[in-house]
């Protein structure tokens, strides 16, 4: 742990953002697949999208205090930052479903890999966007 403490700042942080990028995907899956198994009749974009939310969620938190350490004060600079992470997870979550309903939906490909390549895609389109947010916002 002492290890870690003391990594360079841009190690730090990217390691921290595997951690919780990893952290993330996993609630994501988990909530994509308990949804899919649970109600198959369900669309997969929906049960992304439900899940993508929850993720979400779970990340914004996480990023902002543990991974990029925010220093934005006050409400209306922590709801603009809230917002621009939402603006950037949306464009995120628009190539995510666009990516399973594509290879899922339409191509009949295995949901295990279309998820898995989509997650890989997205986790680092995230970590451009979450870097830009929680450093050049505050």
């Amino acid at each position: 742990m002492d290890k870690f403490k003391n990594l360079e700042p841009k190690k730090k942080e990217i390691i921290t953002y595997l951690i919780f990028g990893i952290l993330t995907t996993a609630v994501n899956y988990i909530v994509f697949f308990a949804l899919t198994f649970a109600m198959p009749e369900m669309k997969t974009v929906w049960a992304n999208t439900i899940a993508w939310f929850i993720s979400f969620l779970f990340a914004f938190f996480t990023n902002r205090k543990w991974v990029f350490n925010s220093k934005a004060q006050g409400f209306k600079a922590r709801i603009l930052e809230f917002w621009w992470f939402l603006a950037a997870r949306t464009f995120s979550l628009f190539a995510d479903d666009l990516i399973v309903y594509l290879g899922i939906d339409l191509m009949q490909q295995n949901k295990l890999l279309v998820k898995l390549i989509s997650q890989i895609l997205i986790v680092l389109i995230n970590y451009v966007f979450s870097k830009w947010i929680f450093k050049s916002k505050n």
